[in-house]
This record gives structure tokens, C-alpha cells and sequence, in this order.
């Protein structure tokens, strides 16, 4: 009780702006309800997550794998970005019916395009198993040791919660493993396409105006939850449409999935990761050149390497953003000044004396990183992550390392078995070894691979990589090999290493031997991730009664909500953004060229609809992951959609900055006008209930 009646005196002295926090479905439960309502929220708690029954207005909220989406009718409609749904359009686009550039439209549930390997997760239920994981770490246990333990109870408790039907579990640590919450979701894997915007609009501005304010894009697309019965499926709860948008200083609420941020690091680990988007800034932009250079003037290779190339440039220019808002927020300074406070607190309190050792064990293992650092760092660029293949890495070296794993893992006990390569996991990894063939084209795998063997060769003396040291003629590594044949690496990956091995392709070899690579690279991981376990905890105390208000944990692709006011800012001296922009500014920016190149048909439309609303702005605190993001209003309305923050905001990830914290929503009115005016999607609109 007292923790509770604390956190309600802390959240009344709070203003009505600025409120850092991506707050769990149980941390809205204990947040003061009339601290909520005066912010802007017309419902109360319970009607968000009713923590007896697991469910709530947020289990409207879905998780698409990488990004967030929302149910917005009871026949199984959900939103999302266009981005999001690119994939889906890469899979059925073709030289001739391009929907990539066209756009898609399913005037009937006959014709929506079905995802081959698209699912979706419904949240059903969160269990705090602290207690469970924890008591799993044998007594005197190395820090590998301790990992180990940790994710074998932790595999122990989602294989018991995945025998249920259609159950996709997960044990999430927050902010390092002060709390393990076990989250059930319910998992649905026909997805259908129903509707995207032109890429002129989905995409418009592209690269020149990503991260950026003023925005004028559509970053909108809709899809279609069915069941195993092959009907629409109905959700219990979806978010009606706002026919009226936000206006100014509007209440909002940003839920879905947002990725990782690293505010729990101390400023000797936020060192680390200002070299990884260093590295990252720097590589991604090589990579794009190459794959652009490879396919350009080859319709079926640019449709081949889009989604690549689209991935790579949004990570590039977020690294260019981390970097020059770490110098602009002084974000290490920050922390060093906030590090030695909770220290000298903790040499005060005798409770959280702990966490002085545990910072110089942290900033121990920071340093030891460092060492090995960039060849890590490539080697992580081919290995096998839930969602996709790689970092997007070369292909022919991320197949070549997983039909290897694969093998190795078949060979193991299952309670030893790398998790990703479970009996219970292993065919969702099958299925992207078959869905990658369609980002594949060989000249630009090539190119990629030769800037992937000179990076190697170019490390220092003892980090060498071996196994591609002795790469000297790729065409003919290439020309030599079947794995790069889907039939054939589809029946190579349900092979033994005995059969791999009989086969004597050079590629496949290349494979195990680079698997090895990853093996020792993953053990070493696992003695940092145990390390971490066991101290980041301790820190974590120490910083949180030091702040003495509520502190969310860092972002780790759980359901979060943040709680937001529509509102502009001041990106510097002299200069003041509003918070809304419209149609009549898009059609401002039209050039005739990419990427300001409107669809004619829009353009027609256009004519007497300027003051159409487009983009908004809010202040909630959002990162990675809520790209597709429901964004509704104090009664659960839809207004838009989370797509992007401003440039000023992209290091928000290390350390909350209000002046700047702006995240950037797609206006629901853009796409309900585009509906209407251009698409003339009479029965969508009527299912929207807005005809």
C-alpha cells in the first residue's frame, strides 16, 4: 500500500505535458486514476487492462513482429504502418502488377492478398515469475552459468504455456531482470492484405524527410485478422475511428510494442553503444549503395531489394540521428552527472550498497566488450534473430550459418538446443529461409558479401575471422554452390551435418565454420548476459529509490503505453514547430521526382481538401517498434497512427528529453479522406463505420 499511495502523491505533482514513461498494462493499474483523468483519459483504468481477466482495451493492440498495429473492426480489420506491411506487397508484387508503387486495394475479403509467413499476437495474460527464474540459479553459479539457467527456465516456462492452442509465450526481463513477466499471446497466422496507399504516399518524402518535421506522409495501411476456421476473425475489443482527428493540446495514448532503449545503461555502456551507431551510420550507408547500384535499372531486382534497402536506410539514418543527439543532449555528460548521484546515494544508504560493486563489475564488462568490439559486430550481421535472418547481412552467408545451426541443433539435446532452433521455434525459422529467396538477387548479394570479406580481412591482428580469410573468388563460391537454389536449401535444411557435410559444397562448409564462429561468439554473450543479470538488478534498486517516483522499465517489446498531448516544439533558437500539417502542404512539396512525387490521381482530388490534416505531433514517449502504433484519444478512439519520431528526438532512447520528445502520427482524417476522395472504398469505409 505504501508503494501505491507513493506513487499517486508523486503522479499528482506531475505536470499535464512531458510525462516520461512506456508504462506496462500492471503499472496503469497502480497509476492514479485522477491523476490519469485530468491528463486527458475518459475511461477509467480498468476499461485499459482488467488485470484479473488479462485483457482490456489494450488487447486491441497487436504486435506484427517488429512493429504494432490495431484492431479497428469487429471483422478483424487492423492498422498499421505502410512500412510494416511493405513485405506483404514485396511478396505479391511482380514486374507486372508493381503494388508496391501502385498500391493495393481488396474491394472484396476475395481478393485481399494473403502473407505467407506474416503472423500476428494478441496479448492474453502477464504472470510475474521473478521468484520462478530466479530460484533456477543453482547456488555459486558462474555468470555463463547463471545465464544458462535463466533461459533454460525461462524455455521451461514457454514451452508449459505454448501446449495451449495457438499460444505464442514469452518471458520478458525488465530492465535487466528486476521483474520476469511471462506474457501469453494469442498468435494468428493468416494475415491478409486489404489495403495500401501508392509508395508516393506511403513513402513520401522517403529518406530526404524521414525522421523529420514537417511531415506530409502516409504511412497507413490496413489488414485482416483470420481465424483457423478461415473466417475474419473478432476480436473482443477494437479502437473506433475519430471521424473528428485531435486538435491542439489534445489527450492521446500511444500503445503497441516498442523495441529496446537503453536508459537503464550506465554511461560506461552507453559508451559502447555510441560506437555501434558509429559503425552502423557508416556500414548501412555502404550497403544501400551497393544493393541500389546492383539493381538499378532491373525492375525485379529493385522489387528484390527494396525491402533490404528500405530497412537499411531507416537503421542508417536512426544511427546519423543517436550520434548527433548525443552531442546535442550531451547524453554521456547526463549520465555520468546521474551515474555519480545514485552513487553517492547509494554510499549513504546501507539498502543499496550493492550497487556501488555492481556499477564497477558494469563498467568492467564494458571495457572487455570494447576489446573484440568490431568484430563482433560484423559477425552479428549473419546471425539468426526471431523476426528475420540477420542484420542484413549477405544472404548467402546468413543461409549458410543457419543450415549449419539448424544441423547442430537437430544433434542436440532440446534442453540444449540455442532457443531460436527449439523443436517448437525451428519451423518459424524454415519459413524465412524460404520467404528471404524473394529479397534475394545475386549481384547484389555478391557485392555485399566482397564488403563484407574486406571489413573482415581489415580487423586487427588476433580478430580475425578464419573462415573468411580464406574467401578469395566469390563468383566462383557462388557458382559452386546449391544452397543459394530455395528447393535445394529447403532440403538442405531438414539435413543432418552428415549429410551436409557429404554433399562437399563449399558454401555449406563456409556455413559451419562461420556457425562455429557464432557459437563462441554466443557463449561469450551469455557470460555478459548472466553478468548483467545479476547486477543490473542491484543498480536498477539503487536508481529507482534514488528518483523516488515511478520509473518504467526500459522498452524490451512488451505492450507499453505512453500517455501524450498533441502539441508542437522548438527544434532550436527562433524557430517554432506547429503540430499538425496538411494536404495542402504536400502538395506544396510536389516536384514531379522522387520522393515528392504525388500521384496524379491524388493530385486531382487535392484541389479544395488543402486544409485536410496529414501528420500530428505529440509528445509521448516512443521508440523503435511502435512504428504502426494505435494512436487514440481519452475515450479509445483511433485518431492515428505512431510512424516516426522528430530528428531532434532519436536519442530519446538513452535519456528522456521533453522539449524535444516528439513522436510522429499519420492524421486517421489522411487516410479516411484517401478513402473517400481518391480509392472510392465504399464497403471499407462502411466497415470502418465512417461512410
Amino acid at each position: 500500500m505504501k508503494t501505491f499511495v507513493t506513487i499517486i502523491a508523486l503522479l499528482a505533482a506531475l505536470p499535464l505535458h512531458a510525462v516520461e514513461g512506456k508504462w506496462t498494462p500492471q503499472q496503469v493499474l497502480q497509476l492514479d486514476a485522477a491523476w490519469l483523468k485530468k491528463q486527458g483519459l475518459q475511461l477509467p483504468p480498468s476499461r485499459l487492462w482488467d488485470g484479473d481477466r488479462g485483457t482490456g482495451l489494450l488487447a486491441a493492440t497487436i504486435n506484427t513482429g517488429g512493429c504494432s498495429g490495431g484492431f479497428i473492426s469487429a471483422e478483424g480489420l487492423f492498422i498499421t504502418n505502410h512500412h510494416c506491411l511493405f513485405g506483404v506487397l514485396q511478396e505479391h508484387a511482380t514486374p507486372e502488377n508493381d503494388i508496391i508503387t501502385n498500391g493495393f486495394l481488396a474491394r472484396t475479403k476475395e481478393t485481399e492478398l494473403r502473407s505467407r509467413t506474416l503472423r500476428i499476437t494478441i496479448p492474453h495474460r502477464f504472470t510475474d515469475v521473478t521468484k520462478e527464474v530466479l530460484a533456477a540459479v543453482p547456488n555459486g553459479a558462474s555468470d555463463a552459468e547463471r545465464h544458462r539457467a535463466i533461459a533454460r527456465k525461462q524455455e521451461e516456462l514457454v514451452a508449459a504455456c505454448e501446449k495451449q492452442a495457438a499460444r505464442r509465450c514469452l518471458v520478458a526481463a525488465h530492465d535487466g531482470g528486476v521483474q520476469y513477466v511471462l506474457q501469453e499471446t494469442i498468435e494468428l497466422s493468416d494475415i491478409r492484405l486489404v489495403y495500401a496507399p501508392p509508395r508516393a504516399v506511403g513513402e513520401y518524402g522517403g529518406e530526404v524527410d524521414n525522421w523529420m518535421w514537417p511531415r506530409h506522409t502516409g504511412d497507413f495501411a490496413i489488414g485482416r485478422v483470420y481465424g483457423a476456421d478461415g473466417k475474419p476473425y473478432h476480436p473482443e475489443f477494437f479502437f473506433p475511428i475519430s471521424t473528428a482527428g485531435a486538435k491542439k493540446d489534445d489527450f492521446v495514448m500511444v500503445l503497441g510494442y516498442p523495441g529496446i532503449t537503453y536508459r537503464s545503461l550506465t554511461a560506461n555502456e552507453m559508451a559502447e553503444r555510441h560506437l555501434y551507431f558509429t559503425r552502423r551510420a557508416t556500414l548501412y550507408r555502404e550497403w544501400i549503395d551497393l544493393l541500389e547500384a546492383n539493381a538499378r535499372g532491373n525492375a525485379a531486382a529493385e522489387i528484390a531489394v527494396a525491402d533490404n534497402v528500405k530497412t537499411l536506410a531507416n537503421r542508417q539514418k536512426n544511427a546519423e540521428g543517436q550520434l548527433a543527439g548525443f552531442k546535442r543532449g550531451d547524453i554521456l555528460g547526463k549520465r555520468r552527472a546521474a551515474d555519480d548521484a545514485v552513487l553517492a546515494f547509494a554510499k549513504k544508504n546501507e539498502a543499496h550498497r550493492g550497487a556501488l560493486a555492481a556499477y564497477d563489475e558494469l563498467a568492467a564488462m564494458a571495457k572487455e566488450q570494447s576489446t573484440s568490439f568490431d568484430r563482433d559486430f560484423l559477425l552479428t550481421h549473419i546471425n539468426v534473430l526471431p523476426a528475420s535472418l540477420g542484420q542484413m547481412g549477405p544472404k548467402s552467408l546468413i543461409f549458410a550459418a543457419t543450415i549449419a545451426r539448424a544441423a547442430n541443433a537437430r544433434a542436440a539435446a532440446e534442453n540444449e538446443r540455442e532457443p531460436l532452433f527449439a523443436a517448437r521455434t525451428i519451423g518459424r525459422v524454415r519459413e524465412r529461409m524460404e520467404r528471404e529467396q524473394k529479397n534475394y538477387y545475386e549481384p547484389a548479394d555478391k557485392a555485399l558479401l566482397a564488403s563484407f570479406v574486406k571489413h573482415a580481412k581489415e580487423l586487427p591482428e588476433g580478430q580475425h575471422i578464419a573462415a573468411l580469410d580464406s574467401i578469395t573468388n566469390i563468383d566462383q563460391l557462388y557458382a559452386s554452390t546449391k544452397l543459394l537454389d530455395v528447393n535445394e536449401r529447403m532440403k538442405m535444411f531438414d539435413e543432418t551435418a552428415e549429410q551436409l557435410h557429404a554433399r562437399h559444397d563449399p558454401l555449406v562448409e563456409l556455413g559451419f565454420a562461420l556457425a562455429g564462429e557464432l557459437r563462441a561468439l554466443n557463449e561469450k554473450r551469455d557470460r555478459w548476459d548472466g553478468a548483467i543479470s545479476r547486477l543490473r538488478p542491484e543498480w536498477r534498486r539503487a536508481v529507482i529509490a534514488h528518483a523516488g517516483k515511478p520509473v518504467a522499465p526500459d522498452a524490451n517489446s512488451t505492450l507499453r503505453v505512453s500517455f501524450a498531448h498533441v502539441q508542437g516544439y522548438e527544434p532550436r533558437d527562433g524557430v517554432f514547430y506547429t503540430p499538425f500539417t496538411t494536404l495542402g502542404g504536400a502538395v506544396d512539396k510536389h516536384t514531379n521526382e522522387e520522393p515528392f512525387d504525388m500521384p496524379d490521381a491524388l493530385l486531382a482530388a487535392a484541389k479544395g481538401h488543402e486544409e485536410t490534416p496529414l501528420d500530428f505531433l505529440a509528445d509521448a514517449d516512443t521508440t523503435g517498434g511502435n512504428s504502426g502504433s494505435p494512436v487514440v484519444n481519452g475515450k479509445g478512439e483511433l485518431v492515428g497512427v505512431n510512424f516516426d519520431r522528430v530528428w531532434e528526438n532519436v536519442a530519446n532512447d538513452f535519456g528522456y528529453m521533453p522539449d524535444v520528445n516528439r513522436n510522429i502520427s499519420v492524421d486517421v482524417r489522411y487516410l479516411l479522406w484517401m478513402l473517400r476522395n481518391v480509392d472510392h472504398a465504399t464497403e471499407l469505409l462502411k466497415e470502418l463505420g465512417t461512410k
